[in-house]
């Protein structure tokens, strides 16, 4: 998938806790939530940057997702250690959800193309993909944009109608 599309699965995947965020701080923190996420999207594609790296190759696995969601969990769990434990715990908790959350997000996409993935590699080389259609095709990626744009602004709204 291209920008768009990674877009619009980062905010599909983020819209069920987008949901939460909504009813349990506030409509706007679950906005900053889903910017966040969609401006995450692409990092797995910082591989097509870095030397010697393979495009789809380490940066497209769950080892990834697992460190992205444990480097913003450290994160999370600094900045809520200033409130004490119980905060840190839960900043931490939802930093790790944000970083890997977001890493698989990428990689569901990129599996709905006949290139698909290898999220287990090294350990276990096995290709997953759906080969529903292209990387470049413009309808998928924006309709993928769309469906995204859509389920998380129904769950924002339907999260900040829920009585607390």
């Amino acid at each position: 998938m291209y920008r768009n599309g990674h877009i619009g699965a980062s905010l599909v995947v983020y819209a069920p806790f987008g949901f939460l965020v909504a009813a349990l701080v506030s409509i706007e923190a679950g906005a900053v939530g889903a910017l966040a996420v969609a401006s995450t999207a692409m990092v797995p594609d910082l591989d097509v940057r870095v030397p010697f790296v393979k495009h789809r190759g380490i940066t497209h696995t769950v080892w990834f997702a697992l460190l992205a969601g444990a480097a913003f969990g450290l994160v999370g769990g600094a900045l809520g250690f200033q409130t004490g434990v119980a905060t840190a715990l839960l900043f931490g908790g939802v930093g790790f959800l944000f970083g890997a959350g977001t890493i698989v997000s990428h990689l569901l996409a990129d599996a709905l193309t006949p290139m698909g993935i290898r999220p287990y590699a090294p350990v276990r080389d096995t290709e997953y993909t759906l080969d529903l259609f292209t990387a470049a095709n413009p309808v998928a990626n924006y309709a993928l944009l769309a469906l995204g744009g859509v389920a998380v602004t129904v769950a924002l709204v339907a999260g900040d109608a829920v009585p607390v």
